[in-house]
């Protein structure tokens, strides 16, 4: 199983990226697919997840309003659209695969988690 994250860079405050996220190796519509974020010196956090068919998204107040999770399973893919980023939104990117009924929210509860991109956001 591979996940390969893409998309991270330098910006502005305020700025858009798009995150995108392909998958290989693992039957991708029976996975639930979550994005988690490790700033520097801190704990790895829950960013956004999607369910099976896309139908559910489960974003982290925090990136609510702001990031949109989203996923195209004929492409194996997922995506985060994030606009009007904040210096603190600054951190490592990683996308994640799950299967079950477990909490999305979890990092424990992923089975599958890709290298990640930095996402940098100079204020």
């Amino acid at each position: 199983v591979q996940l390969q994250a893409s998309g991270g860079g330098l910006v502005q405050a305020g700025a858009s990226l798009r995150l995108s996220c392909a998958a290989s190796g693992l039957t991708f519509s029976a996975y639930a697919m979550g994005w988690f974020r490790r700033a520097p010196g801190k704990e790895r956090e829950f960013v956004a997840a999607i369910n099976r068919s896309g139908d559910s998204t489960y974003h982290a107040d925090s990136v609510k309003g702001r990031f949109t999770i989203s996923r195209d399973n004929a492409k194996n893919t997922i995506r985060l659209q994030m606009n009007s980023l904040k210096p603190e939104d600054t951190a490592v990117y990683y996308c994640a695969a799950k299967i079950g009924y477990a909490d999305y929210n979890e990092g424990k509860n992923y089975n599958y988690w890709g290298r990640g991109t930095l996402v940098t956001v100079s204020s």
